[in-house]
């Protein structure tokens, strides 16, 4: 049986992926400091016994060598970040400890064990505001990311690529758009749509920062897990935008959540916050070329799912 090891596995996404894993037959090892993931998210996993087991552990902390030492992982799904961007601009030093440090100690912790992989949860906040859509992989050449967040996240390949020359650790990064879905936190990229569901459900206002315009590309987290799980064997050395080619703007969001809360109000509207992008989309052709992969979830429906998930949880 493989052992996959997956940090940040009491994520939003990574607990998904911790499921989608299991159900695979796979041994999981997930950590995870629970700075913001729950081990409510963990229920599922926690229900396949000895095929699951889970630390409580910062990526940048030194018994991550231990863990690594004692479960010989064969594969790495890099998930733990630092995923605010405003806090990004407010700490860029924190924002680099965690996602750079943090990322060089998991990757020195998987050469030491002779790990097969790891497959990185790269953002498309890398790309800064793109000059042309919907954005292909090449546009990061040359880029300049808005925040430090997106900095890290460029940085990061980087590394990858020097490790899998250097170290013969080999990497799949994922540059992924915004994953929303079923126990999303409201930090991350796509936070807007659980904050949205958040205020609606409890008949308060939600903000929309700047006019509502701005577009992004919403990707439903079942599609994205199944990204990661495809990438452990397939797409040596790539980087892979994942999304889903199409762009929607926030005030449609906000048109459609309202729609499955039952909300009758209106948003309110507040400054755009620092380092967010106008407009964002990717192109996801080379991921299909790759992984044979490709999104399957509308945006209708991957909310109304979100929806019902955050009523019954």
């Amino acid at each position: 049986m493989s052992t996959y090891l997956v940090t940040g596995g009491a994520g939003f996404i990574g607990s998904h992926l911790c499921d989608r894993l299991l159900a695979e037959g796979k041994q999981v090892v997930a950590v995870d400091s629970l700075s913001v993931g729950r081990i409510a998210n963990l229920a599922e996993a926690r229900g396949y016994g000895q095929q699951f087991t889970f630390y409580t552990m910062d990526v940048r902390a030194e018994g991550i060598r231990t863990i690594f030492e004692r479960h010989q992982p064969e594969v790495v799904m890099h998930l733990a970040a630092q995923i605010s961007v405003p806090r990004s601009v407010a700490e860029p030093q924190f924002d680099a400890s965690v996602n750079v440090l943090g990322l060089l100690n998991v990757l020195d912790a998987a050469v030491a064990v002779g790990t097969r992989k790891v497959v990185f949860a790269a953002s498309a906040a890398l790309y800064g505001e793109p000059r042309t859509f919907p954005v292909k992989e090449t546009s990061r050449k040359g880029s300049h990311p808005a925040s430090p967040y997106g900095i890290s996240k460029k940085v990061a390949e980087d590394y990858l690529h020097f490790y899998r020359r250097a170290r013969k650790l080999d990497y799949a990064a994922l540059a992924l758009a915004n994953v929303y879905g079923p126990r999303q936190d409201t930090i991350g990229e796509a936070g807007v749509i659980a904050a949205f569901i958040s205020k609606m459900l409890a008949g308060e206002s939600p903000t929309i920062y700047g006019t509502g315009e701005q577009t992004r590309d919403f990707v439903f987290v079942d599609d994205a897990v199944h990204a990661f799980a495809v990438a452990a064997s397939r797409a040596p050395g790539a980087f892979l935008n994942i999304g889903t080619g199409i762009q929607n703007d926030v005030s449609t969001v906000f048109k459609l959540l309202a729609k499955f809360t039952g909300f009758k109000g209106e948003p309110i509207y507040g400054p755009p916050r620092a380092g967010d992008l106008v407009r964002h989309y990717l192109d996801v052709e080379l991921a299909a070329k790759e992984l044979g992969w490709e999104p399957w979830t509308s945006l209708e429906e991957g909310l109304k799912v979100t929806v019902d998930s955050f009523r019954t949880g």
